[in-house]
């Protein structure tokens, strides 16, 4: 259910958005509280916003902590439609995001196991709990369209 509202967002779907989906890769992101509210939505806003940082998990991890108050999100899951990439998972890691679900695999620019493992990494003071491959044969759909 929670993938559903991640690959809803992606697409544009979500009634709150004011960008042109078309605009960028559609990758969806939502991050729920301990209580399994949503706290926050968010899509790819790079094109939009001229942001080369404005990626889906990134939006809904600020969104997120302006919510709260705070920027640690202990307890909190972040659902993806994509593995996220070095930079969103270290944020990650550094928000203290308890889990981290996410739906099509990235081969190219994957941290989450496809090239590099950053929210594992023993080095680091803060590992998630990950569940990959949530509705990837969706997730993967909504790319590959998107790039025809």
């Amino acid at each position: 259910m929670w993938m559903r509202r991640a690959l809803e967002v992606a697409g544009g779907v979500d009634p709150d958005d004011l960008g042109d989906p078309s605009d960028d890769v559609p990758v969806g992101a939502v991050l729920y509280g301990p209580d399994g509210v949503e706290l926050a939505a968010a899509r790819n806003e790079r094109e939009r916003t001229g942001d080369p940082t404005a990626h889906a998990e990134i939006l809904a991890l600020r969104r997120a902590a302006a919510v709260r108050g705070e920027w640690r999100l202990d307890g909190c899951v972040l659902v993806v439609t994509l593995e996220p990439c070095t930079m969103c998972a270290g944020a990650l890691v550094l928000a203290r995001i308890s889990t981290l679900v996410f739906g099509a695999w990235e081969p190219k620019t994957g941290a989450v196991s496809s090239l590099w493992d950053v929210v594992r990494d023993r080095r680091l003071n803060h590992r998630p709990e990950v569940y990959g491959g949530v509705l990837a044969a969706e997730s993967a759909a909504l790319l590959r369209s998107f790039f025809r």
